[in-house]
């Protein structure tokens, strides 16, 4: 090691003497001495909270008015009518409740609607089943005029659909009865029904079809052994689509039916408005009572999506 004689600096080495040209390079990248940019880190993470910001607004929206509903079925008829906002019942009742549990026909109509919409579910299964095998494992003339038919209808409002529905029912003597109504709700959910479970079909692989061939199981064994198991998560979505639609809905049931005995659960919903007011404690807790079917039967199935996965490929 060497040292050099400078005027006035003594025992300086020659390294010591050279610039830093490393640190310095170093940094001017950190954007000059002194000077500490923030962490890449910290920089990914603003529009990550600023998407959980933007979901948790969208969720209170959405909960805001199931919250309403059940807040307004415990609340007695002064709470309910009030011009300030009452956020939890100071009074808390089932009165709401029993006066709806109590009101003529409810049992009736639930009856109704569950004949109706279980029917109306299990058809469009099988149906919708059975169409979106032959539609994806067959090749035939006219498949993908079908297909673009099948997208059409589902972009057509049910709405739009409903007077036709009506002649044409009421031609084939189909009106106020029970079979009407459900080919109605059939007819409303079978190409959603057809378009979702066909993708589930196309993502099977040919060669688990092929290898059931060979241990000698045919259409109906490959049909109910292997691919069923294998769409059962489209088969429980559409299953809830069905449920829902037919369950929620109202203007078909109306029109559809002339016979009041045979109304289902909306249209009874409808007879807490009158001439004489609204009863709105009534109407929420009605609400809520029609709500906890969906619930119960969404919980029943939700444990099917994942499960019938891989069921299909296991070779029992």
């Amino acid at each position: 090691m060497t040292t050099t004689s400078t005027p006035g600096v003594t025992g300086v080495t020659a390294s010591e003497a050279q610039p830093d040209v490393a640190g310095a390079g170093r940094a001017s990248r950190r954007g000059g001495p002194g000077r500490v940019v923030a962490p890449v880190r910290g920089r990914r993470r603003k529009p990550r909270v600023v998407a959980n910001t933007i979901a948790v607004v969208f969720c209170l929206v959405w909960v805001f008015p199931i919250y309403w509903m059940v807040n307004t079925a415990f609340k007695p008829a002064d709470e309910v009518t009030t011009l300030t906002p009452i956020w939890l019942p100071l009074r808390p009742t089932f009165e709401n409740f029993t006066r709806a549990l109590t009101q003529d026909g409810f049992l009736v109509y639930l009856r109704n609607s569950a004949i109706v919409v279980v029917s109306a579910v299990l058809l469009s299964i099988v149906v919708g089943f059975l169409a979106s095998a032959a539609l994806s494992r067959f090749r035939f003339r006219g498949r993908r005029a079908i297909l673009v038919a099948i997208l059409f209808v589902q972009m057509i409002p049910s709405g739009a659909l409903l007077i036709p529905l009506f002649l044409s029912f009421q031609t084939l003597g189909l009106l106020n009865s029970y079979i009407g109504l459900i080919l109605a709700y059939v007819a409303s959910v079978l190409p959603f029904s057809i378009w979702v479970m066909r993708g589930f079909f196309v993502a099977v692989p040919t060669e688990i079809e092929e290898a059931a061939k060979m241990d000698g199981a045919g259409t109906f064994r490959i049909l109910w052994s292997v691919l069923f198991p294998l769409v059962m998560p489209g088969v429980i979505a559409t299953s809830v689509f069905a449920f829902i639609a037919a369950w929620n809905d109202y203007l078909t049931a109306y029109v559809m039916l002339k016979d009041q005995g045979m109304y289902t659960l909306p249209v009874w919903l409808a007879g807490f408005s009158t001439n004489k007011g609204t009863d709105f404690g009534g109407l929420m807790a009605a609400s809520v009572l029609f709500s906890i079917p969906v619930v119960v039967f969404f919980l029943i199935v939700q444990r099917r999506l994942v499960s019938g996965m891989t069921a299909g490929a296991v070779k029992g």
